[in-house]
């Protein structure tokens, strides 16, 4: 059966007929917006434009890709490649198959349009994180990738949770990281660990380490601990430190995690047990409900380090160190990684996903600024909604906030830590190089 992940918009509202009118709208915009973006009309590669340090970020597309909406296929800055979330339509329409495995081929294919845009093969893929519609999906999506004709026999650092997407019909959304040619790339795997084939528990690429998520469970065999959420954080993070030691590193070195529960019931006693595993210098964070991988699997944690002796939190003016598990930003490797953050203003939240989604991208503003950045220096985002259908409301906000050329982006729905968040938006930024 599948897991739904929470209640959809009619099981919390009034089913009034102007209530079903405006779910429908919403409906028809997304579809309409997801149309505009897939209209030709852009081809090749461009140098974003327009702001003092925007020339650190280059846009990346496949010919014939559209721009209308306000993300990126990809965005290319320092040694990485961020491509956006793909989707299984066929290029240029919002044409589906029904059928998993050919959607989850076509998503691919997709995506490797966008790598050979920049003269890159999947080979030099070093991250990769799936989102499905179904949580029965996630085996099928690994098969279907790992036996796909010319597929790489290159292990990446993986993550693989279950989300409602944007575009009805879409049973999966993939979105990855790939680094230039000429960086080393290195995987890591703690010894006694249990291999999954095509994943690796890390995969180090220059100053790097992208790491797999890691669940509650056994690293030798896979099981998931008793106990509960206390017991799995501690495992999972654990396990985390294991995969930094392996490449010389430690929990000090992380720049952000993301962190999946199962249920947001137990987001107090995970961070209690996070963050008995950090210092006064947390990394980055966002964390949202998903299921995941594992069907007795509580928590996931996925996190990024960067080798940096110069690592250092980022505040915005008159923010003070809030005593909870993680930072605002860390700076580190030439790069700003922001957490989550959501739209609770000073007087609490605000009604509706677009006041919501101002508020967050003036806290995110606020903290880039702190760095000496703005969005125009942002190449990546990820933006969790609490109901898919608020897509157009909040893209309205976000386009008009974050300005063109936009970051690359993925989009998805899950419930956030609180009923009152509607939106969490997560961003990473490059440091502009003379």
């Amino acid at each position: 059966m599948r897991r739904r992940l929470f209640p959809r918009a009619f099981d919390h509202h009034p089913t009034t007929p102007l209530r079903h009118v405006t779910l429908a709208l919403r409906t028809l915009t997304r579809l309409a917006l997801v149309l505009v973006a897939l209209a030709p009309g852009f081809t090749g590669a461009q140098e974003a434009e327009g702001e003092a340090g925007s020339t650190a970020r280059r846009i990346v597309a496949p010919p014939g890709t559209g721009l209308g909406l306000p993300f990126s296929p990809a965005i290319a800055a320092g040694d990485f490649l961020y491509l956006s979330g793909a989707l299984g339509n066929q290029p240029g329409t919002t044409q589906m198959a029904e059928d998993l495995g050919a959607q989850t081929r076509q998503t691919l294919d997709n995506l490797q349009r966008v790598l050979t845009a920049d003269g890159l093969t999947e080979g030099r893929v070093v991250f990769s994180e799936t989102f499905v519609a179904d949580s029965r999906w996630h085996g099928a999506v690994a098969d279907n990738e790992r036996r796909r004709p010319g597929a790489p026999t290159v292990d990446v650092a993986r993550a693989a949770v279950t989300a409602d997407l944007a575009l009805p019909g879409a049973k999966l959304e993939i979105a990855k990281i790939a680094v230039r040619e000429g960086v080393e790339i290195r995987a890591v795997h703690p010894d006694g660990w249990r291999r999954i084939p095509g994943t690796s528990s890390g995969v180090e690429a220059g100053d790097t380490l992208f790491l797999s998520t890691q669940l509650g469970a056994d690293p030798a065999t896979g099981e998931i601990v008793d106990g509960g959420i206390a017991p799995q954080t501690r495992r999972a993070m654990d396990n985390v430190g294991q995969v930094l030691k392996a490449a010389g590193l430690d929990y000090g070195d992380l720049a952000r995690c993301r962190v999946y529960l199962a249920d947001s019931r137990d987001y107090g006693a995970m961070n209690d047990a996070y963050g008995s595993f950090l210092g006064e210098e947390p990394p980055a964070r966002a964390t949202v409900r998903a299921s995941l991988d594992h069907p007795d699997a509580l928590i996931g944690i996925q996190c990024v380090a960067v080798r940096d002796p110069n690592r250092k939190v980022i505040r915005a003016p008159g923010t003070k160190p809030s005593g909870r598990p993680f930072s605002p930003a860390i700076l580190a490797g030439g790069r700003l990684f922001l957490s989550g953050m959501v739209g609770r203003g000073a007087d609490g939240y605000p009604d509706g996903v677009g006041p919501q989604t101002q508020v967050v991208l003036d806290r995110l503003e606020a903290t880039l600024a702190a760095a000496g950045l703005g969005f125009h220096d942002v190449v990546s985002a990820a933006v969790f909604l609490s109901d898919v259908r608020y897509y157009g409301d909040m893209n309205a906000v976000y386009a008009k906030g974050v300005g063109s050329p936009a970051p690359a982006r993925a989009t998805v729905g899950s419930l956030l830590m609180t009923p009152k968040a509607l939106v969490e938006i997560e961003m990473t930024a490059v440091v502009p190089t003379p």
